[in-house]
């Protein structure tokens, strides 16, 4: 009885969820559209974001096909339909909310010229689309093939198709958007001297493309993944307790996209017109409904468990806390309002060397905190509940991810606002309300990947976990050489990856800022506005470099495990996986909030401080925040679709590679 209740209320939840996805995104495109020449550039933004994603999923069907063919004779048919569903769900959730993203901005510039707070209405609603599909998707996901198929391995493949998405959607939108927002830069801003999102510039819609693709897309998939997996390891590791526990993860993660609808109706600005209170509003509001939902459902339907209801629900909390308390941490980092920041502005003062020394240092300092605040969450949840409390705790975690991506997916719909207003030559005072509302959205994005980053760790532990029990393995010998080569290939791994992320980025770059110079070379008129730039040359530069850029590190996420499993054995697995975890939370962690400091750095000097726009001082911080963008956008991001297919990968061949090492095969 209580196994159908909970996929029931996983199905229910997440059909809420779309529906009101669905009237979310109605309201948003009911909005105002601005102006013809405002809807132009809406429309040339929405043109290229979709040419990037139709090139990019004709670019992975090959790899996903030859992919399900090997999962289908390697391990199961039935897992192998499952990989299918999670990688076409995983895009969807990516595509849906990408589509009322580029239909967001124009109408969130237009709604900018009656104020901050209808301007945020809108903003957040297109947001929300994003975070309500995300979740109603994921919970119908899981919950049909869990009834369909009876049986929990088949999902491994689900996790592992949504998995393989993020990674690509993470890796080819990063460099997309980092490629065109680099080049914009150094020659817009550094030797021209004209402002961001100038319409002068050729870069500028690739720039507003990529927030888009790589922001909202690219996110979204990785939250989506994040959420499936966490939820389907916890459940995993509930199978070895009894049947009433493989139900709760599933209850939980329905709860918490109830909850996520509810908040966010409690999102709203002051009369003070401060926004960042506005979402911690509506996240406080999810967070409590969510508390208080999760307390009646385990008092009621986790009675007779061999684990209390009170130890479950004591995980719950640890879940949620860890989740505001990476916000909050997050937002201190790297908010303008607070230290971090204010010293790496200052730091620029003296050139761009010392802004760059001043942001590593922030963060490198920031990886302390959240990762006390995760240990801290593993201690406790494992006193209450073990194992499973561990994994609990992470599923309740990314329960919240309607609400968090809403608040996420706000910052590239609000930045888009900014170049449409700037490029179509709004008044000041319109830029002044999308400007406040961009400066809100780099400090949400950067929260939100702390949350991301966080939320990989501990469904990575959880899968791990997994894996150890599908390997049959209770200890790793680290006094055992097998053990020792994977724990160093896999803290090296993150560290590989990343290289070839960013020198993507800077070979991309190099093209966009060469024909952005060739173009002010050769456009008669260009720089004194009577010339029209050629955009479509750097989204076609972009957009090429990207998927061309995609193939080396897909490779070596799926096949090193894969090697490392074959040739050395189980352990040496997971000594890779545990080595991977480890120095992938802490790079991923310091490169994001480096880059979002450096980047509110130079949005603090852009509002007036230390000599404000075209002083040296901002161009020093430009300098500094061209160098974080790679390591916020692209390498820092993907990292957490790495350790998480490095995890489902291994689980899915769990039993190949115990069948290899017992010399089966």
């Amino acid at each position: 009885m209580v196994e159908m209740q909970s996929v029931l209320l996983a199905m229910v939840a997440g059909i809420l969820a779309l529906l009101y996805a669905a009237y979310l995104s109605y309201r948003v495109v009911r909005s105002p559209a601005g102006s013809a020449k405002m809807q132009e550039i809406s429309r040339a933004i929405q043109e290229g974001a979709n040419a990037f994603l139709t090139r990019q999923y004709k670019t992975l069907a090959p790899i996903v096909a030859v992919l399900l063919l090997v999962i289908a004779v390697g391990v199961g048919v039935d897992t192998a339909i499952a990989f299918l569903a999670g990688v076409l769900s995983s895009a969807l959730a990516g595509y849906v909310g990408m589509q009322v993203s580029v239909r967001g901005n124009v109408r969130v510039a237009e709604a900018a010229k009656g104020g901050i707070a209808q301007a945020l209405s809108v903003a957040f609603k297109g947001g929300a689309v994003t975070g309500m599909a995300l979740v109603g998707l994921g919970l119908i996901g899981v919950a049909s093939l869990y009834y369909v198929f009876g049986t929990l391995m088949p999902l491994i493949g689900y996790g592992f198709g949504a998995s393989l998405i993020s990674l690509f959607a993470r890796v080819g939108g990063g460099i997309y958007t980092k490629a065109a927002d680099v080049g914009a830069d150094l020659v817009g801003k550094v030797e021209k001297g004209i402002p961001e999102d100038d319409p002068r510039n050729p870069a500028v819609i690739a720039d507003n493309v990529g927030d888009n693709v790589g922001d909202c897309a690219g996110m979204a998939a990785d939250v989506f993944e994040s959420f499936v997996v966490t939820v389907i390891a916890a459940m995993l590791i509930g199978l070895s307790l009894g049947s009433g526990f493989v139900q709760i993860p599933l209850a939980i993660a329905a709860l918490g996209g109830i909850s996520g609808v509810v908040g966010s109706l409690f999102v709203s600005i002051g009369r003070d017109n401060r926004i960042m209170p506005a979402f911690y509003k509506g996240l406080l509001a999810t967070a409590f409904v969510m508390l208080a939902l999760s307390y009646i459902y385990l008092t009621n339907m986790a009675v007779g468990l061999s684990i209390a209801p009170a130890s479950l629900f004591a995980t719950v909390i640890i879940g949620v806390a860890v989740t505001l308390l990476l916000f909050m941490i997050t937002e201190y980092y790297t908010a303008t309002e607070h230290k971090p920041v204010r010293d790496v502005a200052t730091a620029a003062k003296t050139g761009a060397g010392t802004n760059i020394i001043s942001g590593l240092a922030v963060g490198m300092e920031a990886t302390a905190l959240p990762v006390l605040v995760i240990v801290g969450a593993i201690l406790v949840s494992y006193m209450a509940a073990g194992l499973y409390g561990v994994a609990l705790a992470a599923a309740a975690m990314l329960s919240l991810s309607a609400m968090i991506i809403a608040i996420d997916s706000y910052g590239p719909i609000t930045d888009n606002a900014g170049g449409i207003a700037e490029m179509s030559g709004l008044p000041d005072k319109v830029r002044k309300v999308t400007d406040a509302l961009d400066a809100v959205g780099n400090t949400t994005k950067a929260t939100t990947k702390g949350y991301a980053i966080g939320g990989a760790a501990l469904g990575a532990l959880a899968l791990f976990v997994a894996y150890a029990e599908a390997v049959h393995l209770t200890v790793f010998n680290l006094l055992d050489p097998a053990v020792v080569i994977g724990l160093f290939i896999g803290a090296m791994l993150p560290f590989l990856f990343s290289s070839f992320l960013m020198l993507a980025v800077g070979r991309a770059a190099f093209q966009i800022v060469e024909e952005v110079r060739r173009q002010f070379r050769e456009i008669k008129g260009l720089m004194e506005g009577t010339g029209r730039a050629d955009y479509a040359k750097c989204v076609d530069i972009s957009t090429a470099t990207a998927l061309r850029e995609l193939a080396v590190p897909g490779l070596l996420a799926v096949l090193t495990p894969l090697v490392i499993g074959l040739v050395f054995g189980p352990a040496a697995l997971g000594g890779l996986l545990a080595g991977v975890i480890a120095s992938g939370l802490m790079l991923a962690l310091m490169m994001t909030t480096s880059g979002a400091a450096w980047d509110n750095a130079k949005k603090y000097i852009e509002l007036g401080n230390f000599g404000g726009k075209g002083s040296d001082t901002h161009k020093a911080a430009v300098v500094g925040d061209t160098v974080g963008d790679p390591l916020k956008d692209t390498a820092g991001p993907a990292l957490n679709a790495l350790i998480k297919v490095v995890n489902t990968i291994s689980l899915v061949f769990a039993g190949l590679i115990v069948a290899k090492s017992l010399n089966i095969l």
